[in-house]
């Protein structure tokens, strides 16, 4: 796979191509559908402006900055690779179960886990993927900055709502285009949400036309990041992957502290249709259905304009955060090793995909496939920091912005844990986490306490001798001593989350949920029940009072969203797409 990912005449996959792909359904929409191909031309056509404005050029080496050419000088502070997947479930490492009953064998992540310390009850800021990194870049839950919810192309929910198969008892999608016309704003704002049935094209536009760019719907420039602190340490701070926190007004990787990165800036592994790799396309999935149609394989270093990977994305990530490790072996790096792999569309290596031929459903050989590769690649990671002396002198750390999705209808991903990403069931925030620090961190070890992943920022300022800044609040606590057993219990006795009217606290081992969309109240005691089967919220509204009154306290010292919801999509908390639901499920809104 050395050669250039191209499409059918040996091209460079390009936006004129997406472009034509486009043409076709338009035209039959303004042919059969009157004002409803109006409506969808209206969603789909800034799809195809985006593609047009932005092409994806022809693969290029990246040149990375060499660092000094021996150690002389370097000190002691210990490189630090932080490496996230994206929507890993629970159940995909073998460690935990695995994919396929454990037959997709994922040793070099558990290795992580055998080789330092494993966090049992490690949390994500959030249960969809910006705001997690959000509170993993600032040590600050999300909404203490105002990142609340996942950024998203206006059109977006729309074109997802107008092609989800939907059983007729499926709550609707719903849309809050007033959300972008009213002044109003805050965790406490709401306006009328409208069915997508029932949404009209002018009042669409109108809102359409106040909704805030992509790119500006980014972490704030005065928000102090982990790299930017680890840099007045003298680290070189390197991104690898996924950002997904803005990419304008001082929201890009480079302006918020990364010395270097080369970003992902496509939805798909590799060209779609491509020999060299094998696709599972969910035809009930929204989210699906619009990557295949809009989606690229491209990635942009730095600021600079899109260019195609050359090999299967995942291994693309992980050849160059070798060379990247390679380049600054004799300075003190920090790796952000952020993953776009095993999240959707389902689209696998082939050899990969041959190798699980004893699966015999093709979307779970294709998830399993990706899980392989990425396995491959925390591998390949480790191996780079043996060979080069590296490994005694690195943090390696292991984590998942949130758990595994509904909408890619594979039912095992998150087991035993109930719910999945766009809910705050533990499916959806609790994630796979391990440590790894020879030496420091004794190997096989288990901290058992409360944490989230906005602890990775005073964590790692503690071990480069950073102070905290004193000008905001840091929610995040210093993990170390817990790590080495220095210290015992649970770094945090309460934690929050919040994503509009849906919020979650838990406390002293005790998890409320509380949900406007529907109104509904659950209470989980996680030290007997940690799966979240028995709902204890009537039989205990002593506690379900003082928790409320948490919320309440937390909710008032939080910033308002820098950007409304403006739709909500039902999630089946219990069985995912493409399943036929079950009377007694329960279900959440998510606003995003």
């Amino acid at each position: 796979m050395a050669q250039a990912l191209k499409n059918e005449k040996g091209e460079a996959t390009m936006s004129f191509r997406t472009f034509w792909l486009w043409v076709p359904g338009v035209l039959l929409m303004l042919a059969v559908g009157g004002w409803l191909a109006l409506d969808r031309l209206v969603i789909y056509l800034p799809g195809v402006v985006q593609e047009l404005r932005s092409p994806v050029g022809p693969n290029r080496p990246v040149v990375w900055a060499s660092g000094p050419q021996t150690a002389d000088g370097r000190g002691d502070l210990p490189n630090i690779v932080l490496i996230v997947a994206d929507d890993l479930g629970w159940n995909d490492i073998t460690l935990h179960g695995g994919v396929a009953g454990g037959t997709v064998p994922t040793p070099n992540i558990d290795r992580i886990a055998h080789e330092g310390v494993r966090l049992s009850r490690a949390y994500a800021a959030s249960a969809t993927c910006a705001p997690s990194r959000a509170a993993l870049m600032t040590g600050r839950y999300p909404t203490r900055s105002g990142f609340e919810f996942t950024p998203m192309p206006p059109g977006m929910p729309l074109i997802m709502s107008s092609v989800l198969r939907r059983n007729p008892q499926d709550p609707p999608f719903l849309f809050f285009p007033d959300r972008l016309l009213s002044e109003g704003s805050g965790p406490e704002f709401d306006v009328a949400g409208v069915p997508a049935s029932e949404i009209s094209v002018p009042r669409m536009l109108r809102a359409t036309r106040r909704a805030p760019e992509f790119d500006d719907m980014g972490l704030p420039a005065s928000e102090i990041t982990l790299p930017e602190l680890l840099g007045r340490a003298g680290y070189h701070s390197v991104l690898v992957g996924k950002w997904h926190l803005g990419g304008s007004n001082g929201s890009d990787p480079v302006s918020q502290g990364f010395d270097e990165s080369l970003e992902l800036a496509g939805l798909l592994y590799a060209p779609a249709g491509d020999e060299r790799v094998v696709e599972a396309r969910q035809d009930f999935d929204p989210i699906d259905a619009v990557y295949w149609a809009a989606g690229v394989a491209a990635v942009r270093e730095g600021t600079g304009p899109r260019f195609a990977p050359d090999i299967y994305l995942t291994d693309y990530f992980t050849r160059e955060a070798v060379r990247v490790i390679e380049a600054n072996r004799n300075r003190p790096l920090f790796l952000y090793l952020a993953h776009w792999a095993p999240h959707s569309p389902l689209q696998a290596k082939r050899a990969d995909y041959e190798a699980l031929s004893h699966i015999d459903d093709h979307a779970l050989r294709v998830y399993g496939a990706m899980i392989r590769a990425l396995d491959r690649g925390v591998g390949e990671v480790l191996d780079a920091l043996e060979a080069r002396g590296m490994a005694d002198n690195t943090i390696v750390i292991f984590t998942s912005d949130n758990g595994g999705a509904h909408y890619i209808g594979l039912p095992d991903i998150n087991q035993p844990l109930r719910g999945w990403k766009a809910t705050f069931f533990e499916g959806g925030v609790r994630v796979p986490t391990f440590i790894r620090w020879p030496g420091v961190i004794e190997a096989g070890s288990e901290m058992t306490g409360f944490a989230q992943q906005m602890d990775f920022l005073p964590t790692l300022a503690a071990v480069a001798g950073v102070a905290l800044p004193q000008d905001r609040v840091i929610d995040g606590v210093d993990l170390m001593p817990f790590l080495t057993g220095e210290v015992g219990g649970d770094p945090h006795q309460t934690l929050f989350w919040r994503s509009g009217h849906y919020r979650t606290v838990i406390d002293q081992g005790w998890k409320l949920q509380v949900s406007a969309r529907p109104e509904r109240v659950w209470l989980f005691d996680l030290e007997n029940d940690p799966y979240e089967r028995r709902d204890l919220s009537e039989a205990r509204p002593e506690r379900v009072a003082d928790m409320r009154a948490l919320l309440q306290a937390h909710d008032a010292d939080q910033a308002e969203p820098l950007w409304p919801s403006i739709a909500e999509m039902p999630v089946n908390v219990d069985t995912p797409l493409g399943h036929v639901p079950h009377e007694e499920d329960d279900y959440v809104y998510w606003p995003n």
